[in-house]
C-alpha cells in the first residue's frame, strides 16, 4: 500500500510517500512544495492546491495522512495554516483518495511510542524507521513522513478493507 503524508502549510508543504508492505517501508519520495511570499495568498493557495493533485498524480496513494491543525500564538498564521489545509484536503477529495487526520501526539506516540516526544527525537525515529542516512530536509517532509508512518501503523484498523478484514 502507498500513503502520502502531508505536513499542511501555505509557504512551505511538506510530503513524504512511503510504500508499506509485509511490515516493512520503502520510500518513494519525499520533499517540501513552497510558494513565494511574494505573491497574493490566493495564488498561493491555488499553487498549494495544484501541487497536491500533482502529488496524488504522481504516487497514486491508497490514503493521504495530514496533520491536524495545532494552535499557535499566532493567529493570523493558523488561520492561514487552515486556509491550505482546506485546499489540500479539497484535492485529497477530487482525486478520491481516503483522507486520514492525525494530531501531533498521535503522531509521536506511533513512531516513537511516547507522545511527549521532542521533535528531534521523531525526526531521528523517523530516519530509523525508514533506514535513511540521515533526517530527511526539511523538517517539513521529516514531518509528512512522519505522518504517513502513523498511518501505516494504524492502517489495519483504520482501513480494514485493503487489509483483507
Amino acid at each position: 500500500m502507498v500513503f502520502l503524508g502531508i505536513d499542511p502549510g501555505y509557504a512551505t508543504v511538506g510530503f513524504g510517500a512511503l510504500q508499506y508492505e509485509a511490515g516493512r517501508f520503502h520510500v518513494l519520495g519525499y520533499g517540501a512544495v513552497t510558494t513565494g511570499p511574494e505573491k497574493r495568498f490566493s495564488e498561493r493557495l491555488y499553487e498549494v492546491h495544484q501541487d497536491m493533485l500533482s502529488l496524488i498524480d504522481r504516487f497514486r496513494p491508497d490514503a493521504m495522512a495530514v496533520e491536524e491543525l495545532f494552535f499557535h500564538s499566532n493567529q493570523k498564521t493558523v488561520i492561514q495554516v487552515g486556509q491550505a489545509r482546506g485546499v489540500i484536503l479539497l484535492a485529497a477529495e477530487i482525486r478520491g483518495c481516503p483522507l486520514y487526520e492525525y494530531t501531533p501526539l498521535q503522531v509521536k506516540q506511533a513512531v516513537v511510542g511516547y507522545g511527549r516526544a521532542e521533535k528531534r527525537q521523531v525526526m531521528e525515529l523517523t530516519r530509523r524507521i525508514l533506514e535513511l542516512p540521515s533526517i530527511p530536509r526539511p523538517d517539513d517532509a521529516a514531518d509528512a513522513l512522519a505522518l504517513a508512518i502513523c498511518h501505516a501503523h494504524t492502517a489495519r484498523s483504520a482501513m480494514p478493507d485493503k487489509f483483507g478484514r
